[in-house]
């Protein structure tokens, strides 16, 4: 070993002047990033423009392990359930409103049904009762004698009288406007052509 490798290793030589720069270079740069991320965290923090995710990550979250959280919860489920009930308790009540409705129509019209009927037989029975009554009177006019059936006739209304001598026979008919005045005869007979006069011929 030469005397200047010897003096270099007593002194510590180059080598371990080089390590030393190496080691105090990482610990410049180590304290550069700390002071520059601090800095950055503190401008973050005072910055009004920070962004919504960042402002709604610092809100509280509800917590629902504490009591009182979990008493709040279940009073707003009980109070929406009876809200449901009370509204399916309305429909219901509205419901057999509707219903009951319905029924009391339905019997309305049954009875209205009946009572349609009822005026039918009656207006039915009416009928053929005026329709006897009628032909009963047509026949008593038809069996009197002409002369005394004329001087009834002449006090009717020429309607009227036509009526009754268009049921009656023909000769009967004939031999009662036979004792008639000519004027009264010419008007009955006026009636009783009019009365078949809109009667399509085919």
């Amino acid at each position: 070993m030469t005397k200047k490798s010897k003096k270099a290793e007593a002194t510590g030589g180059p080598s371990r002047k080089g390590t030393l720069a190496i080691i105090g270079t990482f610990l410049l740069l180590s304290a550069g990033v700390r002071l520059a991320t601090e800095a950055g965290q503190v401008i973050a923090s005072e910055d009004p423009k920070a962004t919504l995710s960042e402002q709604v990550s610092e809100q509280p979250t509800m917590d629902l392990a504490r009591p009182e959280t979990l008493n709040a919860a279940f009073e707003a489920i009980k109070e929406r359930e009876q809200r449901l009930i009370d509204r399916e308790t309305e429909m219901d009540q509205r419901e057999t409103s509707v219903a009951a409705a319905e029924t009391a129509i339905e019997a309305e019209l049954a009875k209205l049904e009946q009572a349609e009927q009822n005026l039918r037989e009656t207006i039915s029975l009416a009928s053929a009762a005026a329709e006897d009554d009628l032909s009963q009177l047509t026949d008593v006019y038809a069996n009197m004698k002409p002369k005394q059936a004329a001087a009834l006739f002449e006090q009717m209304e020429a309607a009227f009288a036509a009526g009754f001598l268009a049921r009656m026979p023909t000769d009967s008919a004939a031999r009662i406007m036979a004792g008639m005045t000519p004027e009264k005869a010419y008007e009955i007979s006026v009636r009783l052509a009019g009365r078949n006069a809109n009667i399509p011929l085919q």
